[in-house]
């Protein structure tokens, strides 16, 4: 059965989350893995923002997302970002990153934030929209920003 938890929970899953963020965004930059790993740190301090969600069945890792401060720096005053949603390829399809993003507004909304942005390739604007993200711009540093 699929679980989502706070990673505060689940903290051996956070070497796996930073793992599949780095791969899967930022390794034709200048940040390195351990660098990003170290980011990730910030959710074990205990503030509102930034946290991190796991899905999971048991000790198996299927996917994740972050609710962080800032996503976009070319949009500086919108905030909190959901950000670096993933689920693993043998498991997509499935409703795990619909589940993911559910928990994620519903744990933004508990810590008082109502409204939530995100920023994602165009081509991921069915999916966004189909969750009730409005689009509310396109073409940000070739990305499409959603309010939701």
């Amino acid at each position: 059965m699929m679980h989502i938890s706070d990673i505060t929970d689940k903290p051996g899953f956070a070497d796996i989350v930073a793992d599949r963020g780095w791969h899967a965004w930022w390794t034709q930059t200048d940040v390195t893995r351990a660098q990003y790993r170290a980011r990730l740190d910030a959710v074990f301090a205990g503030d509102p923002i930034p946290f991190a969600l796991v899905a999971h069945e048991g000790d198996t890792y299927a996917g994740s997302v972050l609710v962080i401060a800032d996503d976009l720096s070319a949009r500086p005053d919108y905030t909190p970002w959901i950000a670096a949603l993933w689920v693993e390829p043998e498991r997509r399809r499935q409703g795990i990153a619909t589940q993911l993003l559910s928990a994620a507004r519903t744990q933004a909304a508990e810590r008082g934030h109502r409204t939530l942005y995100l920023c994602a390739n165009p081509d991921k604007t069915p999916f966004y929209q189909a969750q009730g993200f409005r689009l509310i711009e396109t073409g940000v540093s070739g990305l499409d920003i959603f309010q939701g």
